[in-house]
């Protein structure tokens, strides 16, 4: 069995961070973000956990970028708060 075929991950609206490289982050969140579109999901929640912030602040840093991305905010409740963010998009 081959350990560098792709892997299927669901697109449900939740993308958890926790279980790709981090060099990965920059690649994977756009492209979550665009297969969502594609299948009418316009809300989307990204696990990056608490951690340093530092991947935090990588995904933010894309969000602010992504040209579909209405708003985004942290999760409030027991959802997981600093450690997701909760993402707006336009259809």
């Amino acid at each position: 069995m081959d350990n560098d075929e792709p892997k299927e991950y669901p697109i449900d609206g939740t993308l958890d961070l926790h279980t790709f490289s981090p060099r990965d982050i920059k690649d994977l969140v756009p492209d979550y973000i665009d297969e969502c579109l594609k299948r009418g999901i316009t809300q989307i929640r990204i696990v990056h956990g608490k951690g340093t912030g530092t991947l935090r602040r990588i995904v933010h840093s894309i969000l602010d970028k992504h040209p579909r991305v209405a708003s985004y905010r942290h999760e409030e409740g027991s959802g997981g708060s600093w450690g997701a963010t909760v993402v707006d998009l336009n259809p």
